[in-house]
């Protein structure tokens, strides 16, 4: 009887294309690409909106950051077409497997923001139930995501369960070895998960030439044996499509998938970077005029699809959202530092309870 992981290998994978798939330019017409097809309109709709309220929900975190109520907030300002696209493009079974600076792709599949950021406010490593919104803690060690994500995708499998994963990781998380052996564990298993690299140009203050000498960071499926593809990062429809006919084909058994989106990080690194220091304005400038929001709105008013009233309800919900983000953590919250060892055993180990009384003992005689 032939095991699970023994299923066929799949087609050996086409190079990928040095030109990004594109099918919005960034003057907001439409790009023939025949190997692609646009999303609907309704989609696209959705996924300005989860731009615009993405983009909203991201100010206000920064904002928060400077007022002392985040102790730190990686901002996505600029990619917001890999995290709502890519979030989008998931099936309600599947799995994201975000970064530190993925809130925006998990506020877009629904989970509770203020949940989102409690990891960033210190409060506790994950906020949120994974199980309940099916993705992971945010991930803040370059790359061990994406080898969590081909365990739980291979476990599933072997359960019977149809499961995909989407992996989102940026440049510099190419660099770390968990990516070498996540991409290659996943060939080898025939493991259904996709791995969007958001290419936006930095790892901290490295750019890409320093980091790999490939073409393309989608060239890099090649040496794997998996597919590749290469997509503007910056056209949440291409980015939508590309990845939703990954995740099919990774559900049909047809392997996992590297993807890589171009784009760019307009804000700092971190709120306690100093972006100036390493990279120059002008090319700032020049990422600021290629604008994902921008783009999509241009396409759906020139075809008749959008209007200023729904422009402006898209941005009341955004400002809704952040309104509520700022009111409920306006508050202190009351933190029991017992909960600093619960569940990191089973059963409690003699050390930590003795660590857990220690802290006791520290903070009574304070």
């Amino acid at each position: 009887m032939k095991r699970i992981d023994e299923r066929p290998a799949p087609a050996p994978p086409g190079l990928p294309s040095l030109e990004p798939v594109r099918l919005v330019d960034r003057h907001g017409r439409r790009v023939d690409t025949p190997l692609y097809q646009s999303p609907g309109n309704a989609v696209l709709l959705e996924l300005l909106r989860g731009m615009v309220v993405g983009r909203r929900f991201d100010q206000q975190a920064g904002a928060l950051t400077r007022q002392g109520r985040l102790a730190v907030y990686p901002s996505s300002h600029g990619q917001e077409a890999c995290q709502v696209g890519g979030a989008l493009a998931l099936d309600e079974g599947d799995w994201l497997f975000p970064t530190y600076r993925d809130s925006v792709a998990l506020v877009t599949r629904g989970v509770d923001p203020v949940e989102v950021l409690t990891l960033l406010r210190g409060n506790w490593h994950s906020g949120y139930d994974s199980n309940r919104y099916r993705c992971a803690p945010q991930c803040t060690p370059l790359a061990t995501n994406a080898s969590h994500a081909v365990g739980l995708t291979y476990a599933a499998r072997r359960k019977g369960e149809n499961v995909a994963a989407l992996v989102l990781m940026g440049d510099g998380a190419t660099s770390e070895g968990d990516a070498h052996e996540a991409y290659n564990f996943a060939a080898v298993w025939n493991a259904p998960v996709v791995f969007l690299i958001q290419n936006n140009q930095w790892a901290i203050s490295v750019p890409v030439h320093k980091q790999s000498k490939a073409p393309t960071l989608a060239h890099k499926a090649i040496g794997y044996g998996i597919r590749g593809h290469h997509v503007d990062g910056n056209d949440a429809a291409a980015v939508h499509s590309v990845v939703s006919g990954a995740l099919a084909d990774a559900r049909a058994g047809k392997g996992p998938a590297i993807i890589e989106a171009q784009t760019y990080r307009i804000d700092p690194h971190t709120n306690a970077d100093a972006p100036q220091r390493y990279r120059d304005a002008t090319e700032v400038d020049r990422w600021r005029g290629r604008d994902p929001l921008n783009r999509l709105e241009a396409l759906l008013r020139a075809e008749g699809l959008l209007d200023d009233d729904a422009l402006a309800a898209m941005a009341a919900e955004g400002e809704a959202l952040a309104t509520r983000v700022r009111e409920r953590m306006a508050g202190e919250d009351t933190l029991d530092p017992d909960e600093l060892f619960a569940h990191v055993f089973a059963s409690p180990t003699a050390q930590l309870l003795e660590q857990r009384q220690a802290l006791r003992d520290e903070l009574r005689e304070a």
